[in-house]
């Protein structure tokens, strides 16, 4: 070796010495790959709280440990997804979404109906117009044909959407849907949708987008009971799918969110927020850019397309359409089960519903408009409705309907079960009631006085009213600003009890007392008795003689807890629901609650039972059996209701004219040749032919003591004779004689060819308010009172102590009051007509 190559492998030596010295210490002699290393010289394999760096660097992970871990994450989700897509498999059909029935069943367990069957008829997507595919397209799912199953975006972009309170989206692309619908439940679980995910990816690849599209469309649920886009077109417009345009696919493709919501779209009150959704699915169509902004605008000038009304089959004609609805509501608002699931079908429902009292009850309306009404030949007959109901009071079950002509005949609303129709004086029980329980605050700033139904208030027509503070009530329409109740006849009653106002259907004395009374008392005594809070009048006068307009389901079912002694059961139609074998809860009968005490409502019993006897109610007295119930008429006859019970059955029958087209109710003057159409009349003669036909063969029941009426038959009160020689009929109708042996100051005499009545303005304590001890002392004064009368009237009338023999004692009664009326003061005399 030389020495040049000796002194170069020195120089390379030295500084292969010097970088493994720099290596071990590092610059200026400090030790480096040591400070990263552990005491034994090996490198940790995760470098995390990061070595080497203080403060917060020492927690911030480098970029390639990010990295490392969005890879991590990355490839477990895809090996997850990849797992999950391997092993969940696509299911066989939902046997849920084949073709089923509901089966309803009367109260004897024979096959009412068979209803509900799955109404769908399959399409093939030629069928269905291309720009109404677009319509649910552009709702749903616009990227559908681009997408493989789901949409990501679209997820997030629904969820968005509804955070900001805009329109209900699904975020379910069009593929998911599909196969919720059909191979899935409607159960709203992460389990059921990461299913539906995985298996709309594999159905994507499966299926072309001609199929799927095809198989959403005819397994929607579209409202109105309608499975698929054909019996859609059909249910909402009576058209084939063919025929259907852009405007009434937007509608359908708008019901598919909301079914329960846009199958009412017909109706005013729900046509705002259908016409919202329709508006949103066209501006879509603009978005998407399948329709021009001038072809938007077209369809939005040219309106919302409304839906046709609502038809139905012909297996629910005549009663059994109005049952079968009525149970079908009644399910819905007991249990879990939706409008959607209780169309699928497989339901069994027990109803509460004979059979024999609805073909009664239909034939006893029937009965009365053959002998009654003649709509072809006499106008005022026309859109005449009746609507009735019978519930049992002991339970609450509804055992009749009669909704109307039938759906096979065109009339969808159950004139038993909708509200709207005025119930006239049948209102007045409850102001009675709330008396009775309550009281009235008969002067201003006093505690409430006890109330009878033989307490007298002014029975006048047009008197003024006072409230509890003494003031009169304002009338606007009045030409002196207050309030003129009126009646519906002008005679001139006085002073009366509340008894005899509720038999003769008198208002002002009722108007009066349900303002003593007070409005939330009276309204919270007819919500214990049944009647719901929707269907009551606001505060006015009207109010207490019936302004309120429960359906007759409600006031059969009200007047039922006055014939069960104050107990109020629930009206209930539905006794069980099965589906395949099971039965669903929720379908116990609802159990009695205390409404009233049971001394009200028997008082209440026996004030109607005199309606019935002695009042407007006479003709139901037919029945033959005992029997309370009332007569309603509203103002200008424009519905007429009688209501009547028993002790097994409570009865409310309602009559009243449409005007075309539904525009409300019309004056029922000269229906039935009428000049005036009251409850007493037509809707008594169906009430008691039906409880006539129902009644056969039950045994006589009788009310509880508390509801007797006045004491003595008609006949017998007729030809009772009271100490003054006046009628006994009479003296029952003026305390004041009867009770004292004297006559009013003011009073009024009406001669009749067999009896002599009598009215006047005594506002006298009634002998049954008074004390024992106190009636015990009056009989002497009444004897000799009596007495006295009858020597004085006998010798001024015919100069003796006896009248000849043959002068009848019709005669010597007459002569007696016309000789008192002479006594009188002349601004106190009446005149004495013929009646």
């Amino acid at each position: 070796m030389t020495r040049a190559e000796m002194r170069r492998a020195a120089r390379t030596a030295n500084r292969r010495s010097s970088r493994r010295t720099t290596a071990r210490h590092g610059p200026g002699g400090r030790p480096a790959a040591s400070s990263r290393r552990g005491t034994s010289g090996k490198k940790r394999l995760i470098d995390y709280p990061r070595a080497g760096r203080r403060g917060p660097r020492r927690w911030l992970p480098s970029w390639k440990q990010v990295l490392t871990v969005l890879l991590l994450l990355f490839g477990g989700t895809a090996g997850a997804v990849g797992f999950a897509y391997a092993t969940v498999s696509v299911p066989s059909v939902n046997p849920n979404t084949q073709l089923q029935n509901n089966v309803f069943y009367w109260s004897d367990g024979s096959q009412m109906a068979s209803v509900g069957q799955v109404n769908r008829q399959n399409v093939s997507l030629s069928q269905v117009p291309s720009d109404v595919r677009w319509d649910f397209l552009a709702a749903e799912n616009a990227s559908f044909y681009t997408d493989p199953g789901v949409d990501p975006q679209g997820i997030l972009r629904a969820l968005y959407h509804m955070a900001e309170g805009g329109q209900v989206q699904s975020g379910s692309t069009i593929t998911q849907q599909f196969v919720k619908n059909t191979y899935l439940s409607q159960d709203q679980t992460l389990s059921r949708k990461f299913k539906e995910i995985m298996i709309s990816l594999k159905i994507g690849a499966k299926l072309s987008k001609q199929q799927i599209l095809q198989g959403y469309l005819n397994s929607n649920y579209y409202g109105r009971g309608a499975y698929g886009i054909e019996a859609a077109a059909q249910a909402y417009y009576h058209l084939p799918v063919e025929r259907l345009n852009v405007s009434q696919g937007a509608f359908l493709a708008a019901t598919v969110n909301e079914p329960s919501v846009m199958m009412n779209a017909d109706d005013p009150q729900a046509r705002p927020q259908a016409t919202a959704r329709w508006k949103y699915v066209l501006n879509r169509m603009a978005a998407i850019g399948k329709l021009s902004p001038s072809q938007e605008q077209r369809y939005l000038q040219a309106g919302f397309p409304v839906p046709k009304p609502m038809t139905h089959s012909g297996s629910l004609s005549g009663q059994v359409g109005y049952l079968v609805q009525v149970a079908q509501q009644y399910v819905e608002q007991h249990s879990s089960l939706t409008d959607q699931q209780l169309n699928q079908g497989g339901y069994q429902i027990h109803t509460t519903f004979d059979r024999h009292q609805v073909a009664e009850l239909s034939a006893s309306v029937a009965r009365m408009r053959g002998q009654h009404l003649d709509p072809r030949h006499r106008p005022a007959d026309r859109n005449v409705q009746v609507g009735a109901a019978s519930v049992d009071p002991a339970t609450g079950a509804i055992v009749a309907l009669y909704g109307g002509d039938g759906w096979n005949k065109g009339h969808y609303t159950d004139n038993a079960n909708s509200s709207g129709v005025p119930v006239g004086s049948t209102f007045k029980p409850f102001d009675l009631a709330a008396a009775l329980d309550h009281g009235a605050v008969l002067s201003p700033g006093q505690p409430p006085s006890p109330i009878t139904p033989e307490s007298r208030f002014d029975g006048d027509n047009g008197i003024k009213i006072k409230n509890q503070q003494g003031q009169y009530l304002p009338d606007g329409s009045d030409p002196t600003g207050l309030l003129h109740q009126q009646n519906d006849v002008s005679t001139k009653w006085g002073y009366i009890t509340l008894r005899k106002a509720m038999e003769q259907s008198v208002n002002t004395p009722y108007v009066q007392l349900g303002e003593y009374v007070g409005y939330d008392t009276v309204e919270n005594e007819a919500l214990a008795a049944g009647l719901l809070r929707s269907s009551l009048q606001y505060d006015t006068a009207g109010f207490y003689i019936g302004t309120s307009t429960p359906s007759a389901i409600r006031m059969a079912d009200a007047y039922g807890t006055f014939a069960a002694d104050g107990v109020h059961h629930e009206p209930y139609s539905v006794t069980k629901v099965l589906d395949g074998g099971r039965q669903l809860p929720g379908f116990t009968p609802p159990a009695g609650t205390r409404a009233m005490p049971a001394s009200t409502a028997d008082t209440v019993t026996s004030v109607l039972r005199d309606v019935i006897e002695h009042g407007t109610g006479t003709n139901a007295l037919a029945l033959g059996r005992p029997a309370a119930g009332k007569t309603g008429t509203t103002d200008d006859y424009k519905s007429a209701w009688f209501i009547g019970y028993t002790p097994q059955l409570s009865t409310a029958v309602t009559m009243f004219k449409e005007g075309s087209g539904n525009s409300g109710l019309r004056s029922m003057s000269g229906v039935g040749g009428y000049s005036k159409v009251f409850g007493a009349d037509m809707p008594t003669q169906v009430w008691l032919g039906y409880m006539s036909a129902a009644l056969q063969g039950q045994p006589v029941k009788s009310f509880p003591p508390g509801t007797a009426t006045r004491p003595g038959s008609r006949r017998e009160r007729r030809s009772a004779r009271h100490p003054l020689g006046i009628p006994d009929r009479v003296a029952l109708e003026h305390p004041l004689i009867h009770h004292t042996g004297t006559v009013p100051v003011r009073h009024a005499v009406q001669r009749h060819p067999r009896r002599v009545h009598l009215s006047h303005r005594s506002h006298t304590l009634p002998l049954a308010d008074r004390s024992r001890s106190d009636r015990r002392s009056l009989r002497p004064r009444r004897r000799k009172a009596g007495e006295r009368w009858r020597a004085i009237t006998t010798r001024m009338t015919w100069g003796s102590g006896a009248a000849p023999s043959t002068t009848s004692q019709d005669e010597v009664r007459r002569r007696r009051i016309l000789i008192l009326t002479a006594f009188m003061p002349r601004s106190e005399e009446t005149m004495i007509k013929p009646q």
